[in-house]
């Protein structure tokens, strides 16, 4: 997928996180049942229309590696390449090897068109593996259909 390919709907801005952002993050997060700890809104970008958080992700520092994370389309936002633009835009801003974990096939097939490959738990750096070894146990144990994704640029 090329960057080329995206564009945003209009009226909508992508911009960096400011502080007064932090609870329109955390409540996007809380609603799609994802992760709420490390939220932390430097590491944010947002996808803003009208004065209103419609979208927004992050990139988590780790020694050696970055994760895209807390990746949160509002639901009467979804279907307009939001997603894709942030992911896209994510990917761009990565300054080392970049991981995300995701839970099932359908959004490991998402990531994928952008240059994400399955890898396994082994495969992570280890500052990752330490934060996401509940989600390898629960895998392991078929409660979850957590998937690892390394981005290869293509």
């Amino acid at each position: 997928m090329k960057k080329d390919d995206l564009s945003l709907p209009s009226d909508c801005i992508l911009r960096k996180a400011t502080p007064a952002d932090i609870w329109s993050i955390r409540w996007l997060v809380l609603s799609a049942k994802l992760d709420p700890t490390q939220l932390k809104w430097q590491q944010f970008w947002v996808i803003e229309y009208d004065q209103q958080i419609v979208a927004c992700g992050q990139l988590r520092k780790f020694s050696g590696a970055q994760e895209l994370g807390s990746l949160v389309v509002k639901p009467n936002w979804r279907d307009r390449n939001l997603g894709s633009v942030l992911t896209q835009h994510l990917i761009h801003a990565a300054t080392q090897p970049l991981y995300l974990e995701c839970l099932g096939q359908r959004l490991a097939e998402f990531y994928h068109r952008f240059g994400f490959v399955p890898i396994s738990f082994e495969e992570l750096p280890r500052s990752l593996r330490r934060k996401f070894q509940l989600s390898e146990l629960g895998r392991k144990l078929g409660i979850v259909p957590v998937v690892f994704m390394h981005y290869q640029d293509k």
